[in-house]
């Protein structure tokens, strides 16, 4: 995994979105890997909607963009956090499951 995305704080395991960088190259590997959709091209480089994202929790046990990427420009954003149970509620709700 190219990124921490997990922190601790008042004894919860909290995982925060993820955001691409403007170091992005467009390379379009990012995408499809995706698979809730979450990543797009954007006006300049690929964007990922952080209602989409479940960092791959539900999915896989790492967030695949950040497998992929090869120029390491997809971190955590700090503005978004959640916790593990938020996100798979959130899988939940995209796939109807």
């Amino acid at each position: 995994m190219l990124c921490d995305t997990r922190m601790t704080g008042a004894g919860r395991d909290y995982i925060m979105a993820l955001t691409i960088l403007d170091a992005c190259i467009n390379c379009d590997v990012c995408e499809s890997e995706c698979p809730n959709g979450a990543i797009s091209q954007g006006e300049d480089i690929y964007e990922i909607d952080p209602a989409k994202c479940t960092e791959c929790v539900g999915h896989f046990d790492t967030s695949q963009c950040t497998e992929v990427c090869p120029v390491e420009c997809i971190i955590i954003d700090p503005k978004v956090i959640e916790t593990k149970e938020q996100l798979l509620l959130k899988y939940h709700k995209l796939t109807a499951t």
